[in-house]
């Protein structure tokens, strides 16, 4: 079996459209009209079909926001509708370039991955290549329940299938979302729908887990299981791709965390991180992508400190660390993560001009501005930043953690005494 990572489907085009246009909410036509525009925009040209493709994600994106209460509370419907149309339609685009038998060779690989662990016994020790043969029954099988159901949630005929490379394209985006939605079981516990399959499939899950699809839960969690400790926010990182979410407001934050770090991690040429990653979101056991990748227990180690050491300094950037900390619930607008005693003990700690870089950030002025202002070079504004970051990150985990040394606050109060603080509280 041939398992591609490095061509990851996360990956966002080089010309994907991100500008935020003024989007009205519950306006159906417009975000037809606009995400046919951004494909045309992409693809040069409006495929067979096309049409019908977007309109279902119209129908989808607009039941996702209806249901979600945090989407509802946020009185940004419609910017999350238009947020949440073109998730969708860049998975269908990425199926869609890669060609009908590239995809379907992705998809493939991606989906073994998942279940490699599960669709066997434990006690059965099979190997890499003794799975093959059980990943290959059981997918197809699977295959056919993905499109059982997608004729069902988009009210199809019941002999629909899809006929043209973009509706091809459109049916693979589902079944990958599908395979990835979590499972409530009664234990309290949930599990992906997929793994939950091969479980069955493997004649091992217990019958008081068996559930209907109907109770699928929505929206699909990626999870990530990187060993080792973290530093600062790559252990917040971490703990972020782990946890549970139900809410497309979270999805969508994490997919376009993960879809950058492979976009930064590929520009570095690190496509032995980008694989570690892709795998490690699998929730693989260590000795499988071992097996996988080709690892011995020291390359393997090693292979865990340099994607520690990017994963850190990704986000860090300056380009990243606005939706780094968004995601994380720390971006200024919530200062950085911190309590307002927090906040108070982190900014006492800056310098005059730090304290100067971080009033301007809160002005949300742009890098050019604020260095005209400091009377310094954007590069300058870049590392000064970053270490303002590092600062916060170290106070947030040192705080909670109960080892911020009073003295040292104390003698940096005494120290900048003499300047009045430009920082918001």
């Amino acid at each position: 079996m041939d398992i591609t990572t490095t061509k990851s489907l996360n990956q966002p085009s080089d010309n994907q459209l991100t500008t935020p246009e003024v989007f009205t909410e519950n306006n159906t036509q417009a975000l037809n009209e606009l995400l046919l525009q951004e494909m045309l925009s992409q693809l040069g040209k409006i495929p067979s079909r096309a049409a019908a493709v977007v309109n279902r994600i119209v129908v989808e994106v607009e039941r996702i926001c209806q249901k979600s209460d945090r989407i509802q509370a946020s009185g940004q419907i419609g910017e999350w509708q238009l947020s949440l149309g073109r998730h969708r339609l860049e998975k269908c685009l990425c199926y869609y370039k890669l060609g009908a038998k590239q995809a379907r060779g992705e998809l493939h690989s991606n989906l073994s991955v998942m279940i490699y662990r599960h669709v066997a016994q434990p006690q059965s020790q099979l190997g890499f290549s003794a799975r093959y043969n059980l990943i290959e029954d059981f997918l197809q099988d699977f295959y056919t329940e993905s499109l059982r159901v997608f004729r069902r949630e988009n009210q199809l005929a019941d002999d629909y299938t899809p006929r043209t490379q973009i509706e091809l394209a459109e049916y693979m985006g589902f079944t990958e979302q599908y395979a990835k939605r979590r499972i409530n079981l009664r234990s309290g516990n949930n599990q992906q729908l997929i793994i939950l399959r091969a479980q069955t499939f493997a004649k091992r899950q217990p019958s008081e887990t068996a559930v209907d699809i109907e109770q699928a839960m929505e929206f699909p969690k990626e999870e990530a299981a990187i060993e080792q400790s973290r530093s600062g926010v790559t252990q917040q990182v971490r703990s972020h791709l782990i946890a549970e979410t139900t809410d497309p407001y979270d999805f969508v934050l994490r997919d376009r965390v993960v879809q950058e770090l492979i976009e930064y991690l590929e520009a570095q040429g690190r496509s032995d991180c980008i694989d570690y990653l892709v795998l490690k979101l699998q929730d693989l056991a260590v000795t499988d992508i071992d097996e996988i990748l080709g690892l011995t227990p020291r390359q393997r180690d090693y292979l865990q400190q340099r994607f520690k050491y990017h994963v850190e300094k990704f986000a860090y950037s300056s380009s990243h660390w606005k939706l780094v900390h968004q995601w994380l619930g720390a971006d200024l607008d919530q200062k950085l993560g911190m309590s307002s005693q927090q906040w108070e003990v982190f900014v006492e700690q800056l310098d005059y001009s730090q304290q100067q870089l971080l009033s301007l950030k809160q002005s949300h002025l742009s890098e050019q501005q604020i260095a005209k202002t400091l009377g310094c070079t954007p590069k300058q504004v870049k590392k000064r930043w970053t270490k303002v970051l590092q600062m916060a990150g170290m106070t947030r985990n040192s705080i909670e953690n109960n080892s911020i040394s009073k003295r040292k606050v104390v003698s940096k109060k005494n120290e900048i005494a003499q300047c009045k603080s430009p920082v918001a509280a």
